[in-house]
């Protein structure tokens, strides 16, 4: 303890620091790069439970991310574990992404305004979700051979999107007063700190930097508002507006691990990420009808341009993890992750036009569970298979599920590979395959704040195929 503690002294003095900051440097150099590739992708949240994403590691995607809290096998289980990074050697980058290929089409679609006039148009598309980019970057500092010590101390970053959301349906749709465009993208910067503090028993500590930036678009019923108030030649749904929101926030968070190893080739995991509360600023947009409905009330003072905020908080979870060589070649694995949803109870738009009425989504999401198992084959020095199947629990009540995060429960079906042409350089591969039930909707006009958005029963058929690429390098 005293050797760490006077080696990270002489780190910040004027003669250790080149040494330290120097290294660092690089680190932070690439891990910038990353960022810019992170943020140029676009999220889709029909394969994630909620709309969080897992595919923060190629290594654990082939296991289906069983074991991703205690098995520690490359730095890219930093993001489930950062005591995981003790098991780590030399400073080394990891750079990778998943390609996500989803589908979303809503079936037997039946919709009403709020005045009971049926609700025409297209089924949303043929695939109202995307294909995306999930990029993923990690970085390693090995502070004990950096500094001589005789402690196992390291300092890691990641660069992920642990959150997002993306579902795209046509112009016309009959859903299209509940959603036309949603976006929500994160960008999540987590440096941290481990250090084994007995043999076999590290802890870690890190903070959570977290950027949110969301996108969400309806049509609005000018027709049907303009009826009930008795404007003239207001025809009900026939005269559609859209609304614009956007807004965005940086958050701060803490994530915390464990990891011990009670006997050779075992290890138990835990590891807790925090909550991030975010309160999100921006501005509203209304487009009007061509009928002049919209413009009306807009000269009443509704319906106007302005500004806007919401309060939205990322969810906090906690894993455990356990992992077990049995010999050389094989390795079994295990995972259970419990995250709070329960905490995403509605979503209120305030709008700075106090003529406008606050816009209110209840949620009222349930906590979930993830539980994996999985197996690692290691045929030789140079190759490694994984194989995995995971349950993922779906948060939101049947009442409450909306097209614009139309999900059920999830099962996961993964195959990865390891192949290592150098001593340094590390090649994962990784496919998963993600099926899930049929997900009713069924929402009505009454359990809405405004009538006018009527009511709107269906189903989603969600799966999605994921092909995922990452390369390690040690230097």
């Amino acid at each position: 303890m005293s050797t760490l503690v006077s080696a990270i002294a002489d780190a910040v003095s004027v003669r250790g620091s080149p040494r330290l900051i120097g290294a660092f440097a690089a680190q932070i150099g690439v891990i910038a790069a990353a960022m810019t590739l992170v943020g140029a992708s676009g999220m889709d949240g029909a394969h994630a439970s909620g709309y969080a994403l897992r595919e923060q590691s190629v290594t654990a995607l082939g296991n289906a991310f069983a074991g991703s809290t205690a098995a520690a096998e490359d730095l890219s289980y930093m993001y489930f574990n950062p005591a995981g990074l003790t098991r780590q050697a030399g400073n080394q980058i990891v750079v990778g992404g998943s390609a996500v290929l989803p589908n979303l089409k809503i079936r037997n679609a039946d919709a009403t305004s709020g005045l009971g006039t049926p609700i025409s148009g297209n089924s949303g598309g043929s695939n109202a979700a995307d294909a995306v980019l999930v990029p993923i970057a990690y970085g390693l500092l090995d502070v004990t051979e950096l500094l001589d010590l005789e402690d196992n101390v390291k300092l890691g970053i990641g660069v992920n999107v642990p959150f997002g959301l993306t579902t795209h349906y046509r112009d016309g749709w009959s859903g299209r007063y509940y959603a036309l465009e949603s976006q929500i993208t994160t960008i999540n910067a987590n440096p941290a700190l481990a250090w084994e503090v007995l043999d076999g028993l590290s802890i870690a500590a890190g903070m959570q930097l977290q950027y949110v930036d969301a996108r969400l678009t309806n049509a609005i019923d000018f027709g049907s508002i303009g009826a009930a108030l008795g404007i003239p030649g207001a025809v009900p749904t026939q005269q559609d507006g859209e609304a614009r929101v956007s807004g965005d926030d940086f958050g701060y968070g803490y994530n915390l691990g464990v990891l011990f190893e009670p006997w050779t080739g075992g290890r138990l995991g835990a590891s807790y990420r925090s909550a991030i509360h975010h309160t999100l600023r921006g501005n509203a947009r209304f487009k009007t009808d061509s009928a002049g409905i919209g413009t009306a009330l807009q000269a009443g003072g509704l319906f106007q341009n302005g500004n806007v905020n919401a309060d939205v908080t990322t969810p906090e979870s906690v894993s455990f993890g356990v992992y077990q060589a049995l010999s050389k070649e094989w390795a079994v694995m295990g995972e259970a992750q419990y995250t709070r949803w329960s905490q995403f109870k509605d979503v209120t738009l305030k709008y700075n036009n106090p003529l406008q009425p606050d816009s209110i989504t209840e949620h009222d999401w349930n906590n979930t569970w993830f539980l994996a198992v999985g197996a690692t084959w290691k045929p030789s020095e140079t190759w490694a298979l994984r194989a995995g199947a995971a349950f993922d629990q779906d948060p939101i009540p049947k009442g409450k599920r909306t097209p614009r995060i139309p999900t059920e429960d999830r099962y996961w079906l993964s195959l990865g590979a390891r192949y290592q042409p150098l001593t340094n350089v590390t090649i994962d591969f990784g496919y998963s395959h993600i099926y899930s039930p049929d997900a009713s909707i069924d929402l009505s006009a009454s359990q809405q704040q405004s009538p006018f958005v009527g009511s709107f029963s269906g189903s989603a058929r969600v799966n999605a195929n994921i092909f995922s690429l990452s390369v390690l390098v040690k230097f």
